[in-house]
């Protein structure tokens, strides 16, 4: 599914296209997402004005005069700006059409993003929305840090790879971060949250902003299902360096990487470079 650096990149791609302008009709060719768009949001927006885009975790905020749009893409959805007379494709679900301007078509095959009306405003939403407000901080953000995993690492048993995908400690660190963060800080992906120092956990945080942000600014991960808002893959995947290589060598010492599950998610990792 898209991860951080695929919404952020989203974000970013359609932020210069929307903000400032004023909504002119909404269209929802298929209403039934995970929660079916809401009957009256289309009355509810037309004619108000976008005042700023922002991310949440994988919820993109759409700041409008009254209320605000929550946006998840869900499995496998994506998001493109284009000329509202362009033909739609299969899956094309739903038009954000502006005054003299743009259209943001959401794209979902699968059917299991979110496109929901609430009256808060993005800040108010942030603190009280049932989506938002158990969300732990932005990977980031000055309010993560390895003190903040260590402090909450110590109080739990789990592995710790299943410690930084729980999106109550930290946002955004989907299976494909989670694997690369956990190998260029060389921790073994199963050791005990309990079990890792302060030190080892401030260079694991460390890594999980260098990895996110290397995405970010190369355009996210080519998933089969993801898309830029250009309408190009993501690079990122060229630069992995366990994810998917399951018993290929180690690019740091060539030892054959290997592969479990955790939570029922792929995991790879390097023997010899993780303990």
């Amino acid at each position: 599914m898209p991860e951080l650096p695929e919404v952020e990149t989203t974000l970013r791609g359609i932020r210069p296209h929307l903000e400032g302008r004023r909504i002119e009709r909404l269209l929802v060719r298929e209403p039934r997402l995970r929660q079916p768009v809401a009957a009256d949001t289309a009355e509810r927006i037309a004619g108000t004005h976008i005042l700023g885009l922002e991310r949440r975790s994988k919820y993109l905020l759409l700041g409008l005069e009254q209320g605000s749009l929550l946006i998840h893409l869900g499995m496998s959805g994506s998001l493109r700006i284009l000329d509202p007379a362009t033909p739609p494709r299969r899956h094309d679900h739903i038009d954000l059409v502006c005054a003299g301007g743009p259209c943001l078509r959401m794209h979902d095959p699968r059917r299991f993003g979110l496109f929901l009306w609430t009256p808060q405003t993005p800040l108010e939403a942030r603190a009280t929305h049932p989506l938002l407000r158990h969300l732990g901080p932005e990977p980031l953000t000055p309010e993560f840090d390895g003190d903040h995993l260590h402090r909450i690492g110590c109080t739990r048993r789990i592995a710790v790879k299943s410690l930084i995908m729980d999106a109550s400690v930290v946002v955004g660190v989907g299976n494909i971060y989670a694997n690369e963060s956990l190998f260029l800080a060389g921790i073994h992906p199963t050791r005990p949250s309990n079990r890792i120092s302060l030190a080892r956990y401030r260079r694991l945080a460390e890594t999980i902003r260098a990895v996110l942000e290397a995405a970010i600014d190369q355009g996210g991960t080519t998933l089969r299902d993801f898309l830029r808002d250009d309408g190009q893959p993501g690079y990122f995947a060229q630069s992995l360096r366990v994810y998917g290589r399951g018993g290929q060598p180690c690019h740091d010492c060539a030892t054959p990487l290997r592969e479990l599950r955790i939570a029922q998610r792929s995991t790879v990792y390097c023997p010899r470079c993780q303990r």
